[in-house]
């Protein structure tokens, strides 16, 4: 497979981010594992490509360090080169308690003296990479102080997920953040967004005609949502036990999926009119039948098991006690509109499976009436479209064509791309396209604030069941994937889960 001809010659603007206006970028919470994992080699990425023009980098933490000492924390991760030097030279830190007055005092002071010395014009990006549970504080402490406020500068904040633990928690926190912002400044990231094959939905779905004619019920069987890790919740225990697998994955990630492949096509890649159609879609998804609930979500939790021929041990172990906390899910959705009409959502999640791996794969029915059938013994696979997110992106095309050999002999034949196949590029880790995004005020793979409320009107009955009931958690053996019990849910309708 390749491409042909670049038919807009030299228009290569449209292949090329603009560069954002200055802005210094605050991060609360920079001394923690996000920060270091995933924000500063994503910041410094957008320095190395010329993409941050009069900026400064202040992280904010309860860890009392220096600017030289973060600095070379910093240093320690990300190495040591002329280019990594000159970048470091716009970083600083402020050390504090996060519900302390004096720490926002010092913070509008530090502001101001960095906003002269690097002319950023009084912007400011403030990134929220603590527990959640401290974004309220720094939420009311920053309004407080007035760094919320917007005149001929902006202020903007990025949240992390989860935003809040169910409907009532989720409510509140967006009442508290738009008692100091307005919706344009609040940008909720869910980094799953940011990936390049998930951005590509859009570009596959609405860039091309052959798609949309088939687009619904009655060319396709059913989809299949898979999100699978083989890792287990390694030093996210205290998190996770918290928080488990519905407000970790589903209610995010796995949701935004969903509506990006179920949305009505938008009247223009404008943010708010793609946002008006997901929250469409959110709104037609049936609610999970409380009273028959294993007939549409299972819930798991992995024990022993070997993957990669190395033995695992089982959730409990780790934890150090008894717990029905999911580290698995399958789901059944159904979207009562006109395109979706019976067409099921089968949707699957887990940690410690065999494998990692994320994909959507659209499964179109069979042909109407098969002339091949008095000769072939089996039945044949349908046609499919598989979007794979991660390892490996890109997409195929499943279909049936005839191998060499006699005139009825048909097999199947996958059409396949991979992004490092056909480009010549760097790829760009989903926090360096979200913190720019942000920083050029593009809300479009961010979170808006009915969106979000949608997906927690969905989820949080499950929640409140599955919290007085503790009864309907299967167990599975690290390496599989997942109890049988999941299994059965998709068999049931005759279906199977994707070979992977």
């Amino acid at each position: 497979m390749g491409f042909v001809e670049n038919k807009l010659g030299s228009i290569v603007e449209l292949c090329e981010d603009p560069t954002p206006d200055p802005a210094g970028i605050i991060i609360f919470g920079a001394s923690g594992d996000l920060s270091f994992r995933k924000l500063f080699p994503s910041i410094f990425k957008l320095f190395k490509n010329r993409k941050l023009v009069n900026f400064y980098i202040l992280g904010v933490g309860r860890t009392n360090y220096s600017d030289e000492d973060f600095r070379e924390k910093i240093r320690e991760s990300l190495g040591n080169n002329e280019l990594i030097s000159k970048f470091l030279n716009h970083v600083y830190f402020l050390s504090g308690n996060y519900d302390n007055d004096e720490l926002y005092l010092n913070l509008k002071n530090r502001l101001e003296n960095l906003n002269n010395k690097h002319n950023t014009k009084d912007n400011k990006l403030f990134y929220f990479a603590t527990p959640p549970n401290i974004y309220l504080s720094i939420i009311r402490h920053l309004g407080k102080f007035e760094l919320t406020k917007e005149n001929e500068n902006y202020s903007r904040i990025i949240i992390e997920k989860p935003f809040g633990r169910d409907l009532e928690t989720a409510q509140k926190l967006d009442f508290e953040l738009h008692r100091y912002l307005n919706e344009n400044q609040i940008y909720r990231i869910d980094h799953y967004l940011g990936k390049e094959t998930v951005q590509n939905i859009l570009m596959m779905r609405f860039a091309n005609i052959v798609f949309e004619p088939i687009w619904n019920y009655k060319y396709i069987d059913h989809i299949q949502i898979t999100v699978a890790e083989d890792l287990g919740v390694e030093n996210r225990v205290g998190y996770f036990e918290n928080t488990g697998l519905l407000r970790d994955m589903f209610q995010n990630h796995i949701l935004q999926l969903l509506t990006l492949i179920a949305m009505e096509p938008p009247a223009s890649l404008d943010a708010d009119m793609i946002h008006d159609e997901k929250i469409k879609i959110l709104k037609s998804v049936r609610p999970f039948d409380i009273e028959n609930l294993n007939d549409f979500i299972i819930r798991g939790q992995y024990t022993k098991g070997i993957i990669n021929n190395e033995e695992k041990s089982s959730y409990i172990e780790e934890i150090g006690k008894t717990s029905t906390t999911e580290t698995f899910l399958a789901a059944k959705l159904l979207i009562d509109n006109w395109r979706w009409s019976g067409v099921p959502f089968y949707i699957r999640t887990g940690k410690r499976l065999k494998k990692k791996v994320s994909e959507v794969a659209i499964v179109f029915k069979d042909v109407p009436h098969s002339i091949f059938s008095n000769f072939y013994p089996v039945k044949i696979e349908p046609n499919a479209l598989v979007i794979r997110i991660q390892p490996d992106e890109g997409f195929n095309l499943i279909l049936q064509a005839k191998q060499p050999g006699s005139k009825i002999c048909i097999n199947t034949l996958s059409m396949e791309f991979k992004y490092r196949n056909f480009f010549d590029y760097e790829p760009q880790d989903a926090y360096e396209r979200l913190i720019l995004d942000a920083l050029l005020g593009d809300q479009t793979l961010y979170v808006r604030n009915d969106v979000m409320e949608e997906s927690w009107k969905l989820v949080t009955p499950v929640l409140e069941y599955w919290e007085n009931n503790n009864d309907g958690i299967y167990y599975y053996p690290s390496g599989s994937w997942g109890p049988k019990e999941a299994d059965i849910l998709i068999e049931k309708d005759g279906r199977k889960w994707r070979k992977l």
